[in-house]
């Protein structure tokens, strides 16, 4: 606590201390690369040699090296000043060296998202909220829906809805309107927020490895409309959730994230589902996030997720 002046003293005015000026590392622009390589000597230290040369300094650091396929696994970030065309020129030789795929983008980076609804809200509506919060690092620039229910949840949080009627004899042209939207809106992720529609095999290859899917099972896995009811007719112990990318093999894309909730015969199927919307939304959050901020690296058909 101040112990005030007293009174037959005189307070001295004691200027304010100026800010102390941050470091060059601190005021930097901050970096995320993740790369995927064969698994051989010298990688590490091939890339922070490149790191060294830019003039830039590591924040953070994971690593990963599959015993199964025998490749490598690096997510770094990192701060520099120097600009994105030399960055990408210093790795260049690196990259193409240790036969490397690698992504660049800055850690601030909000990812152009479009998100696919039914009639199902609990995943959208957590998407629109963790992203309005902050949470997530995406820009939702539109949501489009085989149906109309959500228009008001979309429009609520200020986000444009777009209906996108889906039957047998128009699924062509309804793929052809998305695809309209993903290049008009400049999209680089979509995700199917319990968007109760199969996507073609032409699509799935064009989009692959940027459209996200929640599937409403863990184990056993139970296909169809009623989900719930099936598991609560076999009286599972556990219900969950499965955050996938989609491929045209159908729900059985590389796996991002999964969750579950433990359940009870005296559980009602009503519960069922809502303990498994809960999941459903969670997971399907973290999986979003996860792959926005580049820790979701693909290895065959499994995934690599530095979280």
């Amino acid at each position: 606590m101040q112990t005030p002046a007293s009174p037959s003293t005189p307070a001295t005015a004691v200027p304010a201390a100026s800010p102390a000026p941050a470091s060059g590392a601190e005021t930097a622009p901050e970096w995320v690369l993740s790369i995927a390589c064969p698994d051989q000597g010298g990688i590490v230290h091939a890339v922070s040699g490149m790191l060294v040369s830019i003039d830039a300094t590591i924040t953070e650091s994971q690593q990963f090296g599959s015993p199964d396929t025998h490749q490598f696994f690096l997510r770094l970030q990192f701060r520099t000043h120097t600009g994105e065309d030399d960055i990408r020129a210093a790795l260049a030789p690196v990259a193409e060296r240790l036969n490397m795929s690698a992504e660049l983008h800055r850690a601030d980076r909000r990812l152009r998202t479009l998100v696919m609804v039914s009639k199902a809200g609990h995943c959208l509506n957590s998407l629109l909220f963790h992203t309005g919060s902050g949470a997530l690092p995406i820009d939702i620039a539109a949501v489009a829906g085989n149906h109309e229910v959500l228009a008001p949840m979309a429009e609520h949080a200020g986000v444009p809805f777009h209906h996108i009627p889906v039957t047998a004899e128009t699924k062509a042209d309804a793929e052809a309107e998305l695809l309209r939207l993903v290049d008009e809106l400049d999209i680089e992720l979509v995700v199917l927020a319990r968007y109760m529609q199969i996507l073609s095999p032409a699509l799935c290859e064009r989009m692959a490895g940027r459209i996200i899917n929640i599937h409403h099972s863990f184990l056993p896995s139970f296909k169809g409309a009623r989900p719930y009811h099936q598991a609560h007719d076999r009286g599972v112990k556990i219900i969950g959730a499965t955050a996938h990318y989609v491929t045209d093999d159908l729900d059985e894309g590389p796996i991002i994230e999964q969750d579950v909730v433990r359940v009870e015969h005296r559980h009602t199927p009503a519960q069922f589902i809502r303990f498994g919307q809960d999941v459903e939304a969670a997971v399907l959050s973290r999986a979003v996030g996860w792959h926005a901020e580049g820790r979701v690296l693909l290895d065959g058909h499994r995934t690599v997720v530095f979280d």
